[in-house]
């Protein structure tokens, strides 16, 4: 895919990884918009090539609407999500538990509807940013696991419809496999389970492979870029071994 002049919407681009997302395709002269709570936040001088903002809420049906049908993306890339309460299990109540998926899944829901049924024009990718959590579990952080694992089923789903209906879109999901300091959720991660463990913040941010989100935002441009997510619909990406096929 050529990346140039694409018309690029990153939802929840304003911190962390969608941050580090939008820089990386703005730099290849994409034509990015990034929606997000504070759209302030999103452009600083010196600090990011220049980016179109748009402040609103990411579960907020009417504005995923509004926004598809005023930018008419080539890509979406959904990364919107919540920090995950980080409590044990036996402890943790009802709303904390289902933070993410108020949030996370009811955001990459919205955005893929929008997308399936204005619907996008075909060759559209839409691509939901989820989380190593969703592969071996995270008993520390309530719903989290769970939510991230739920967008990988509307993936699918909306997957299995664009084909059903003829639309030529395609969905895929892309997984970080480790915490990233320095974001929001990556030091909550790290910070309850370096307690858990008896670790300090430090010691267990050295666990992980040293990758930052610029560093993770590149990698999944040039992805898109040189295969136009074809070959597979989930991927992992680390700082240690790159990028890896899930299924």
């Amino acid at each position: 895919m050529d990346l140039e002049g694409m018309r690029i919407v990153v939802v929840g681009g304003s911190r962390g990884l969608g941050r580090g997302l939008a820089e990386a395709f703005a730099v290849r002269a994409a034509k990015v918009t990034v929606v997000a709570r504070n759209a302030a936040a999103v452009q600083g001088p010196g600090e990011q090539p220049a980016v179109t903002a748009i402040s609103a809420d990411a579960t907020d049906v009417d504005a995923a609407w509004r926004i598809m049908e005023q930018t008419r993306p080539d890509l979406v890339i959904m990364n919107a999500g919540a920090e995950p309460p980080m409590e044990r299990i036996d402890r943790i109540g009802w709303e904390a538990f289902t933070t993410n998926w108020n949030v996370d899944v009811k955001a990459a829901l919205h955005w893929v509807q929008a997308a399936l049924t204005l619907p996008m024009t075909p060759g559209g990718l839409v691509v939901l940013v989820s989380s190593g959590a969703a592969v071996q579990g995270s008993p520390l952080s309530g719903g989290y696991a769970g939510a991230k694992r739920a967008q990988w089923f509307i993936a699918k789903y909306a997957e299995g419809l664009s084909a059903e209906l003829g639309l030529g879109l395609r969905f895929r999901v892309i997984v970080p496999r480790q915490m990233f300091a320095g974001t929001g959720v990556g030091d909550t991660g790290i910070a309850a389970y370096a307690a858990a463990a008896g670790r300090t913040f430090a010691e267990h941010a050295a666990t992980w492979p040293d990758m930052t989100p610029r560093d993770f935002g590149d990698m999944v441009a040039d992805l898109i870029g040189r295969t136009g997510l074809a070959g597979a619909m989930v991927y992992a990406v680390r700082g240690d071994t790159g990028v890896t096929v899930i299924e």
